[in-house]
């Protein structure tokens, strides 16, 4: 027992940094925690591409259904940018950009120009409208109402994709990112010129 003592003694440092690694790999908040603070350097943000040519080959529409039965067609919503985030309550990415996805909505939720589609993927919509309940959330919920084109999701979470108002994709990003930059939202304001 002595020689544990002195062990731990002589490797406090060891034995805290053990403790922060399992509760980082037991606890999804933790785990969201520690992906939101590397997201928030913008090393993992994708940026939002140019248009290619004059020439683009038109993307398949997404059907999405609001809670209250509403379906909303993404083809439907030309002159609009819309926001699509594909996300699911058990998925540490997702929780972790999705403080930033709600200050993104919460900027631009009153313009007119900008549609938000937050697309719940839970096996069981329930969990996802509680997460969204128990942290506060505000975002809009919804759900597939159909096949998913690979061109929006091809089975990556969290998954962003951004139309421009002419319903092209400008960008499209897998993986965990942070919505509320500066940098961020001047490329939006430059799509809804």
């Amino acid at each position: 027992m002595e020689n544990l003592k002195k062990w731990i003694k002589a490797q406090w440092s060891t034995v805290i940094m053990g403790g922060v690694l399992i509760i980082v790999l037991v606890n999804p908040d933790a785990k969201a925690w520690l992906m939101r603070q590397m997201a928030s350097t913008g090393l993992l943000n994708s940026k939002i591409s140019k248009v290619k040519s004059e020439s683009t080959q038109a993307v398949s529409s997404l059907l999405v259904k609001k809670e209250d039965g509403t379906i909303i067609n993404t083809s439907e919503l030309k002159g609009k940018v819309i926001f699509i985030n594909f996300w699911a309550s058990w998925c540490p990415p997702c929780r972790a950009e999705f403080p930033s996805v709600q200050e993104f909505y919460n900027k631009y939720k009153s313009n007119s120009d900008i549609v938000f589609l937050t697309v719940n993927l839970d096996e069981n919509p329930a969990l996802g409208k509680a997460y969204l309940k128990d942290k506060g959330f505000t975002v809009p919920f919804m759900i597939s109402d159909g096949n998913i084109s690979k061109e929006f999701f091809d089975g990556s979470l969290p998954t962003t994709v951004i139309l421009d108002k002419k319903g092209e994709i400008r960008l499209h990003h897998t993986g965990v990112a942070d919505y509320s930059k500066d940098s961020f939202y001047a490329q939006i304001e430059e799509l809804l010129k």
